[in-house]
């Protein structure tokens, strides 16, 4: 899947929030803490800071569970019994056969960011607080979706099993064997050999996940021609094309390159579906509690505010019956290459 197919803002739509002030919510205190038209901002940037938003397919989803319907069943074509005479089919029965879709379903979970603000950075005018505030809360929620979708991080349980345990579990790994009278392991074949394995399940490959360095890894490889085999994007934006296809470098500290250094896929059977657009809300009363219910801040004690934003997502994996894979038994249209000591 060539591109940024958020770029365009599919999931944009409906009302956004109407901005939170610098005294917690009214307009008269002054210039607006977080500006209006924030949803599209941080939705539209959200694929810069996320890989997996990056390659999957994007739904809007119009309630909390959506079923995406998925072939299960493959139709059947049988010739006519002509009983040895020219003709006879003419008057054969026709046999019947069927086609079946099973639903895959997208459940909205919601995901959410508590940004602390102290107080005396709102009291200092010279400072552009939403430009210090909404490049982190892009990257919060871009680690969080890739986390867990890729390898399951706090995945909701009503989401799909994340895509590395699930190719693992239908033997969709791939280890890169050392070269020859060299120390390190050959990638390049490896790659070819995850393409050349999705392609006898029926799916092809139009892209590629990749831990921190790939790329730069990758840039030493030739083909037997003396051709790099990995471009980077001429443009220096982060990716770069590997055998032709798009790569998305994982930046952002959610991909684990001890479980595996890349992921090979038809990206259109990932999908991502938006359900709310985020919402912002100001608190300047409570405490903010971690995971073991120890408090690390009290808003009014401590002289801070508290920003917090949340959205409403689904994740699902659709894996289509094909010819091919029906006869395989297993298939799954992804692909992992085992961690590699280099990039880890």
């Amino acid at each position: 899947m060539g591109g940024n197919p958020l770029a365009t803002n599919p999931f944009s739509g409906g009302q956004y929030g109407s901005g939170v002030y610098r005294n917690a919510g009214s307009p008269a205190g002054g210039e607006a803490l977080v500006p209006t038209p924030v949803s599209a901002e941080i939705i539209q940037e959200l694929p810069t800071a996320s890989a997996i938003l990056q390659r999957a397919r994007p739904v809007r989803m119009s309630a909390l569970t959506q079923r995406q319907p998925v072939l299960s069943v493959l139709p059947q074509a049988y010739f006519l019994n002509s009983g040895g005479t020219p003709g006879g089919a003419d008057f054969a029965l026709k046999s019947t056969t069927q086609q079946q879709w099973k639903n895959v379903n997208l459940v909205a979970e919601e995901l959410a960011v508590i940004v602390p603000i102290p107080m005396a950075y709102l009291d200092d005018a010279q400072v552009d607080i939403w430009a210090e505030v909404r490049p982190r809360i892009v990257e919060a929620f871009g680690i969080a979706i890739d986390a867990a979708c890729l390898f399951g991080v706090n995945r909701p349980t009503t989401w799909s099993t994340d895509i590395y345990t699930a190719a693992t579990a239908a033997g969709n790994t791939v280890t890169p064997q050392t070269m020859t009278g060299a120390n390190e392991a050959d990638l390049g074949v490896a790659v070819t050999q995850m393409g050349a394995s999705l392609v006898k399940q029926g799916f092809s490959i139009n892209g590629f996940v990749t831990a921190p360095g790939f790329g730069w890894t990758l840039a030493g490889y030739r083909s037997p021609q003396g051709l790099p085999i990995y471009q980077p994007n001429p443009d220096n934006t982060p990716g770069g094309r590997l055998y032709g296809f798009d790569t998305a470098e994982a930046l952002n500290g959610a991909f684990d390159p001890t479980k595996a250094s890349l992921i090979a896929g038809n990206w259109g059977n990932a999908i991502v579906g938006l359900r709310q657009d985020i919402t912002f809300t100001m608190h300047t009363d409570g405490v903010i509690q971690d995971a073991s219910g120890a408090i690390v801040l009290n808003l009014m004690q401590e002289d801070s505010v508290a920003l917090r934003c949340v959205m409403r997502l689904g994740f699902a994996t659709a894996n289509p019956v094909t010819a091919l894979g029906q006869k395989k038994g297993t298939y799954y249209p992804f692909s992992v290459m085992t961690s590699v000591p280099q990039l880890t």
